[in-house]
Parts: structure tokens; sequence; C-alpha cells
């Protein structure tokens, strides 16, 4: 099933499953922002990452002493989410744990994602709320792909002298070393070749958005990954889209941790208590 929200300047199609971004479409130029999925090259869009983020060293980790499996970028995704609220312009997903989820991770959670328009911008807003009894640890990302061409730039707002690179390895394990910075100044330039060692994993940067400029067209998409302490970026090398992706967790590396509470990057909540972030994406046409 497929959700549809729009205003005079956007149309915005959403997926039951997964509440994943089907289409983000101009109405004044017929422009699709979104990549379309297409399944001999990457079949996702925009999938919505928790409780994990990337992947766990042998798709297990430990809660309390006991062992459970959990593959790339969580269980989510995998799972319908219901209408919770729908108005002008807005939608808002939910789903929460269930017996198959709490095989897979021991915690009983809510989890809301919102799509909201105004005027040509389009805002996500995911809101993890604690429904357990116990502290409860996750991580949670975004993964939206925009459609672009060999040779159009990512542009930061600031000059990123000082970025951390991280990259994974063929299983998506972080390398124990850094990589150069593949941002020039404020340039990140989509080439043939970027990805060929899969995902560049950002940290310390000082911008809190970039811009994807087009070499073939005048349209811009000005994404804003706000505080996210590590930012993805990711396409299939060669590919026509590439996936900004603000992320709160990473991959792991190859030191094992006893507990899914000593994880790298890890976010914690308490019974109750709530932890939200949004991203945005303003057309500029």
């Amino acid at each position: 099933m497929i959700f549809s929200i729009e205003n005079e300047f956007l149309s915005v199609k959403i997926k039951k499953y997964g509440a994943e971004l089907n289409s983000v479409k101009s109405k004044e130029t017929g422009i699709e922002y979104l990549w379309q999925g297409n399944p001999d090259i990457w079949y996702g869009q925009s999938p919505v990452l928790f409780p994990i983020v990337g992947t766990l060293l042998d798709n297990k980790y430990r809660v309390d002493g006991r062992e459970y499996e959990l593959f790339r970028h969580g269980c989510a995704r995998k799972r319908d989410f219901e209408v919770k609220e729908m108005g002008e312009g807005f939608i808002t997903l939910t789903q929460s744990f269930n017996d198959d989820s709490l095989k897979a991770y021991p915690y009983r959670y809510l989890l809301d994602i919102t799509f909201r328009l105004d005027g040509k911008k389009l805002t996500v807003t995911h809101t993890v709320i604690n429904a357990d009894d116990k502290r409860m640890y996750f991580s949670i990302g975004a993964h939206p792909g925009f459609n672009c061409s060999i040779g159009d730039v990512l542009e930061f707002e600031q000059e990123e002298t000082d970025v951390v690179n991280e990259m994974i390895d063929e299983d998506s394990i972080l390398f124990d070393e850094k990589f150069p910075s593949p941002i020039d100044g404020r340039i990140f330039t989509i080439t043939e070749h970027i990805f060929d060692k899969d995902a560049h994993v950002l940290s310390n940067l000082k911008s809190k958005k970039c811009t994807l400029k087009s070499k073939n067209r005048p349209q811009e998409v000005e994404f804003t990954f706000g505080d996210a302490p590590y930012l993805g970026l990711w396409a299939k090398p060669g590919a026509p889209y590439v996936c900004i992706e603000p992320w709160y967790g990473i991959n792991d590396s190859r030191e094992k941790k006893a507990d899914f509470s000593q994880k790298r990057a890890i976010e914690s909540i308490d019974t109750g208590e709530v932890f939200e972030f949004s991203w945005n994406a303003l057309i500029k046409e």
C-alpha cells in the first residue's frame, strides 16, 4: 500500500511497508527527486534504519548475557507501519514491538515516522519511545536516495577541513583505519568510482546541511541533517543516485563487545522517554 501527501508544490508517496519514501515529485517541473528503486542496481529508496545502523559483527549481539541475531540496518524496515495520524500535507506512520520483533530485539518500542510538507520542503521526523520497563539501547538513521548524475556535487555549507572519514569492508564492518576525506573544501563530487569501496561514513562535520547540485539542470536539493553525529554517503558505484544518510549509530568494528549497551555510538532512553531526530529536503527550483 502507498500513502500520499501533497501541497501546491510537491507530491510525496510513502510505502506502508517499512515507512519508506517512494516518491518526491515537483508539481511545477514534474521532476522526480527520489531514486526509484531499480532492482538491478539497488532496490531500496529510503529505508528506515532501526534498531541498528549498518551491520553487527557476525550479525549477532548480546543483551544481559543472551545472544540475539539482527541483520543489516535492523528489522523495522522489514515490517508494515500503520497510520497514526494524517492531515493536510502530513502523515504519521507508527510501528510497535511484537512477538517476532522481541525475538530479534528484546525491547518494547514504539517508532513513529512523520512526513510533513511546508512549501517546497519535506521534513521527516523519527520518534522512538521506550515502552519497556528497562533502559532501551538502540541506533537509528535515515537512508534517502536522490536522483543525480555522475559529475554532480554535494556542496556543504562550511569548509570541512577536519572531517573524519571511515569506511566499511566487504562484510560491512568498519575498517580500523581512517581514510582521506572525500570532501574537497566544501565539495563532494559524485564520480564513477567514489563509492568503489562502499560508503563514506563522515563525522566531525562543521556543516548542518549540504546541497545536491546538478551539472545538467538548475534545480537543487538542500538537505539538512542537523546534529547527526555521522553522515553516510553511498551509492552503487557509477549509479545515478546518491544516498545522504544521517545516522545516530554506526556499523560494528572487529572489536567484539560483551553487551549491546557497550556498542560504539549507541543511544539509550529510559522507560517512557522519547528520542527524536529530523532531516529535511528543500527543493530549490
